[in-house]
């Protein structure tokens, strides 16, 4: 599972979340984990656009939801080849 490291995060935040994840019964990664959850369902990122008729059938094709959503929400913008994910996966199995 992947892990998320916020350098510098401020004491009063941590304090405030430590409160919040104690009155919800659930840790501070667990509280950390759903709120960022439920602010990403609530935040509207637009889907990416290819103009009506341009590109190759590929470039048009319907996605599936999972990829979609991975998509708009900023997956693979930093350059990653998801050719490579596939295979690597794959390997590992």
């Amino acid at each position: 599972m992947p892990a998320l490291i916020i350098d510098s995060f401020p004491e009063t935040l941590h304090l405030r979340l430590r409160q919040v994840a104690a009155a919800h019964h659930r840790s501070v990664a667990q509280e950390a984990t759903h709120l960022i959850q439920a602010a990403l369902e609530v935040e509207q990122v637009p889907a990416p656009t290819t103009p009506a008729g341009s590109g190759s059938y590929w470039t048009r094709r319907p996605l599936l939801p999972e990829y979609e959503l991975a998509v708009r929400l900023g997956a693979f913008r930093d350059g990653t080849d998801s050719t490579a994910i596939i295979s690597g996966e794959r390997d590992d199995r």
